[in-house]
């Protein structure tokens, strides 16, 4: 009896211990498998992640900021028109003024990805390879090897319909500032236009103060408030740039010669703190097509020609 009951009670134990083996086993394998569809998920999510952001790279929005001699806005406006549809990630924004007051602005920290002034004084300024007695405050803003001669544009001399002086030609003009018989609009000093207008003046033995003195100049903070003046009649004459006068619908009646003040280059660079300065060569080498140069053209640009 002792020993049936023995026998009951051991494989009972047994029973139980081969149970508690069972369960342990399938819980093991239960975890295992949720850990391996586990990682599967996370995979899968970090590739899918992984697509989203090479996606978003791909397609990333890009603000241009171009600083831009306020000559240039309606041609630089048409030619963003065209370079939306090469670039359609890129966005410009861009800043017309005078390039004295643009120097200034991105000498004083204004965010700028590209400028392009109307004179090579400017650019000088701010360029670290420029002769010392141009950069004069040793500014290194420029990008190095970005920097190029784009554009040359023409000095004009322009008549007000409103002026009751005959003039046609500059000789007639500075007869008549010597005679002290007509106001010229003119461009400030630290404005490119002003000082080809001042290198003009020099050319004909006339002295800038003196006939400032005399209120027989008008003058202008960029080339759009001298053509404005002429535009409006408050002047006799202006001297601007031969692109302000078509867009402005004036006839430039007679042209600046070399010799009166020297030709009238465009550069153009990158900036060295620019945060898009692939972007920006970009814009600058599109600028440089043939596309584009068509526009130029249409207004009277052209491309530098050796002086």
């Amino acid at each position: 009896m002792k020993k049936k009951v023995l026998a009951v009670l051991l494989a009972g134990a047994m029973a139980l211990a081969m149970g508690a083996c069972g369960q342990g086993s399938g819980t093991e394998t239960s975890e295992t498998a949720g850990g391996e569809d586990a990682a599967a998920e996370e995979t899968d999510a970090a590739e899918t992640a992984s697509d989203s952001q090479e996606t978003t790279e791909e397609g990333e929005e890009v603000e241009l900021t171009v600083f831009a001699a306020a000559s240039l806005t309606e041609t630089l406006t048409e030619i963003s028109e065209l370079y939306k549809e090469e670039q359609p990630n890129v966005s410009l924004v861009f800043n017309f003024d005078s390039s004295g007051t643009l120097k200034t602005q991105i000498q004083e920290g204004a965010v700028c990805d590209l400028f392009i002034s109307a004179g090579q004084t400017q650019m000088d300024q701010m360029d670290s390879t420029a002769d010392p007695s141009a950069n004069t405050e040793g500014l290194d803003l420029v990008l190095e090897d970005s920097r190029i001669d784009i554009l040359e544009n023409k000095v004009v001399l322009c008549v007000s319909e409103n002026s009751s002086v005959p003039l046609e030609t500059f000789d007639d003009m500075a007869a008549a500032l010597k005679e002290g018989t007509i106001l010229l609009g003119m461009g400030n000093s630290d404005v490119p236009v002003g000082q080809y207008t001042q290198k003009i003046l020099e050319y004909y033995g006339l002295n800038e103060e003196e006939l400032a003195a005399n209120g027989r100049i008008s003058y202008g903070s960029n080339v759009k408030e001298v053509t404005t003046q002429v535009s409006e009649g408050t002047v006799d004459c202006g001297v601007i740039y031969c692109t302000d006068a078509y867009s402005a619908g004036l006839t430039a009646s007679d042209y600046a010669t070399p010799e009166m003040c020297g030709q009238v280059i465009y550069p153009a660079a990158v900036m060295k703190n620019s945060q898009h300065q692939e972007e920006a060569q970009a814009f600058l080498d599109f600028l440089q097509t043939d596309a584009c140069m068509e526009i130029f053209e249409e207004v009277g640009f052209s491309r530098v020609t050796e002086g």
